[in-house]
């Protein structure tokens, strides 16, 4: 009896090791979500619109954090440098993931700091200008640049943001010269257009649209080639009179690279989940917005190998530069 009593203890206590030794229920706590630009903009309005929903989907509070500067860097860098619990998740951007590494290998981290999650939007970008300026059109915009090359100045939300590679490559491909001058985020870019300091914006809809429907600014144009249904009042790039020109970008989440594989499904499968509700879809359709999921981790990390590819040239065709 006591050698069984001694064999009990071993085995209890045996338990009693496995059942410490098993990671706790994920999560146990709040959630940050890092937006690399500052509130406003395009990244923070669909972190906020989707945060509640997909807070409630993992039961934790999904805390907004926003580390704005150096074209999304700085909120990529502190992503890349946290712990791999999933308790840290980077809402970006090609800006972040392919974008500034190529524009700058000395950036404190590079796209293997993260394992992808999912996309989440899509989106073109809206070419929107001061009311004065006299710029009522995409044709105005372009015969006003090659009347007088650089002597309109454009504002995005920062150097190797979509809108300023979007600018880039209208540029490009219109054969004109404009003077870029970026901010730290969206909200102030459009700030800098609607009190006449700069004179037109390359933007995101959920930045700009707001401005354009209280005809703080005049919207010229979306950059789809055909005009979109989630901003209907204005002409594709093909009506506008370019139709060579089209670009558009997305958001998706990621976390640290080595976050365990039972925790990624789990924000996969509560981001799915969010990202379909009526209500998610309708907030982000009023921006300009549409809701674009992967189909898993894998297939957002194939995409991600194909999409670098684009804007990695649009870089090197377009000699944009870090200033």
């Amino acid at each position: 009896m006591k050698t069984l009593s001694c064999l009990s203890a071993l085995v209890l206590s045996g338990l009693s090791f496995v059942a410490q030794a098993q990671p706790a229920a994920y999560p146990t706590k709040p959630i940050r979500m890092l937006v690399g630009f500052a509130p406003g903009g395009a990244a923070d309005y669909v972190a906020r619109t989707v945060g509640d929903v997909l807070g409630r989907a993992l039961g934790q509070p999904i805390v907004i954090e926003n580390r704005a500067g150096a074209g999304s860097s700085i909120a990529a860098e502190a992503a890349a440098k946290s712990a791999a619990d999933g308790y840290t998740i980077l809402i970006a951007s090609p800006s972040s993931i392919s974008v500034n590494p190529a524009l700058n290998p000395k950036l404190n981290y590079s796209p293997r700091d993260f394992a992808p999650i999912t996309k989440v939007t899509s989106s073109p970008l809206v070419i929107a200008a001061h009311p004065g300026s006299g710029i009522n059109s995409v044709a105005d915009l372009i015969a006003r640049s090659k009347k007088a090359p650089g002597s309109l100045n454009y504002a995005t939300s920062g150097n190797g943001s979509a809108p300023h590679l979007g600018a880039a490559l209208f540029s490009q491909v219109a054969g004109i010269q404009m003077v870029h001058i970026p901010f730290r985020g969206g909200g102030p870019a459009i700030q800098s257009v609607v009190a006449g300091d700069t004179q037109l914006t390359f933007g995101t809809p959920p930045s700009v649209l707001p401005m354009v429907k209280a005809g703080r600014l005049k919207g010229l144009a979306v950059s789809k080639r055909e005009s979109s249904a989630l901003v209907p009042d204005l002409p594709g790039m093909a009506e506008a009179g370019l139709p060579n020109y089209a670009i558009e970008f997305w958001y998706g989440f990621f976390v640290p690279t080595g976050t365990p594989p039972a925790i990624i499904k789990k924000i996969f499968d509560a981001t799915t989940n969010a990202m379909q509700q009526p209500q998610v879809k309708a907030a982000l359709a009023r921006e300009g917005t549409e809701v674009s999921l992967s189909a898993s981790p894998e297939q957002f990390a194939a995409f991600l190998t194909e999409d670098a590819k684009f804007w990695v040239k649009l870089v090197k065709d377009a000699d944009v530069k870090v200033e």
